[in-house]
């Protein structure tokens, strides 16, 4: 039950259990405790053995040195934060690497059974001794965050850094805040960014703060992010998908509200952030639930749940694989400080921003890299009861910024979307053969060699 009450069996039932099944890869187990109290529980994909510490030590110390001996294979290994899903701009480049080239391998790292892929990709255990010897093996590896602090990059190996966001907020060595630092992040950076070949730029305006927030000398790509060619050249079977994969009935308009985490709202467990939802949700079904639904997609790095979900006016995007398909169906997005903001403005249509801690997350607890107050472009809501005032004022529009805002819009894609022309991934792929040692490889597949610029439009 949603209130917190435990699920109790009528005596009748509890022979039935224990009682087993396998779902999405894993076994899940339907037991009692304290007589009459049931328990759901999932076992894990790995091994006792496998995550026993001395296990662990020894495929990090022993089995991956090993490992770099061996010949490269022709193979990329696919990472999108840590092993949770499909999605980002690992999955753009894998499309374009599979469009392209069928005789790579593609692997893709998976955290415990989280991610349903594609036919012809196989999943890697993340921690598993499969993953260790890809890590080594692998010709190319292409991540969306942090790869494993003991990766050497080996010669012949291709490490792409796609990164996940646009910058508003400021994050690493731009940090003033303790939060990062305290916890040896940075240390652990300045260990990692050697080892990337090529970190992806969304923009130019995004450039000189990578380089300057990471102490990145390498190669740097100004490409756009590939995970935004779906938003640049949309396909409308691809986006009525969604709908119907969502359960979103026809003719509702659909509201996201996509807010970004606060390190200073760690659950008690240390597990994850909490949930900080300032939205009043009864307030929003009265007066947006007879025409609108709203899609709540909490950041990958909280882990609550979202309460009332699944009414019919509520849904709880958390899992849901890949945020940008999330992107493609909304009509107006809700968000604070969050990077989608800059994906979601290739789309033109509207974004309302819930400032309600404005103050301390600038002052306190991040900044930021623009001054926000003045080019967001959209309005900036600082309570409930006006967010959804006029989210309800707005149904009424031509689906176009809010008014008031179509110049700032207009300015604030000039400057951050000029990339995005649905393109990206051909651009990473591209560069990536090439440092690989297959850069005919276009060629040989009957498409004609051709340069591209960095960007597109000269």
């Amino acid at each position: 039950p949603g209130d917190g009450r435990p699920l109790l069996a009528a005596p009748a039932a509890l022979t039935a259990v224990p009682a087993a099944t396998t779902a999405g890869g894993k076994r899940i187990l339907l037991q009692r405790r304290w007589h009459d109290t049931l328990v759901v529980d999932s076992t894990p994909v790995l091994t006792a053995t496998e995550r026993s510490a001395w296990t662990q030590h020894r495929l990090r110390t022993e089995r991956y040195p090993a490992a770099r001996r061996a010949p490269l294979r022709e193979a990329v290994l696919y990472d999108v934060f840590g092993g949770r899903g499909y999605a980002d701009s690992p999955r753009a480049v894998h499309a374009e690497l599979a469009r392209r080239d069928g005789r790579l391998e593609h692997l893709w790292v998976v955290d415990d059974a989280q991610a349903a892929l594609p036919p012809g990709v196989v999943p890697v255990r993340s921690w598993s001794p499969e993953w260790y010897r890809a890590l080594a093996t692998c010709r190319y590896l292409v991540g969306n965050t942090h790869f494993p602090d003991f990766l050497e990059r080996r010669p012949g190996q291709v490490v792409v850094q796609t990164w996940h966001g646009s910058l508003l907020k400021r994050i690493a060595h731009d940090v003033e805040s303790p939060w990062l630092a305290d916890r040896g992040y940075l240390r652990a950076l300045d260990r990692e960014t050697p080892q990337w070949s090529l970190l992806l730029s969304p923009s130019p305006f995004a450039t000189p703060i990578l380089r300057r927030a990471f102490r990145y000398g390498g190669e740097l790509l100004e490409s756009g992010y590939p995970r935004n060619d779906v938003l640049a050249r949309p396909d409308p079977r691809a986006a009525a998908a969604v709908r119907r994969r969502l359960g979103v009935p026809e003719g509702r308009r659909i509201v996201l509200y996509a807010p970004t985490w606060r390190e200073d709202q760690q659950r008690g467990d240390g597990d994850g952030f909490r949930l900080d939802l300032r939205l009043d949700l009864g307030h929003a079904r009265r007066l947006l639930g007879a025409d609108h639904v709203l899609l709540v997609r909490p950041h990958a790095h909280v882990r609550e749940p979202l309460p009332g979900a699944g009414d019919g006016f509520l849904y709880d995007c958390g899992d849901y694989p890949d945020p940008q398909e999330l992107l493609l169906v909304a009509d107006v997005l809700v968000t604070d400080y969050s990077s989608i903001m800059f994906d979601f403005a290739i789309t033109g249509r509207p974004m309302y921003f819930f400032t309600y801690d404005l103050e301390h997350y600038r002052d306190t607890l991040r900044g930021f890299s623009f001054d926000f107050e003045s080019n967001a472009p959209g309005p900036l809501v600082p309570t409930s009861a006006e967010l959804l005032g006029a989210l309800r004022e707005l149904a009424d529009g031509d689906g176009g910024p809010p008014p008031g805002y179509a110049e700032r819009y207009r300015r604030f894609r000039a400057e951050h979307c000029a990339l995005d022309d649905g393109g990206a991934a051909r651009r990473v792929v591209d560069r990536m053969l090439e440092l690989g040692g297959r850069g005919g490889l276009g060629h040989t597949l009957g498409h004609a060699p051709e340069h591209t610029p960095v960007h597109p439009n000269g």
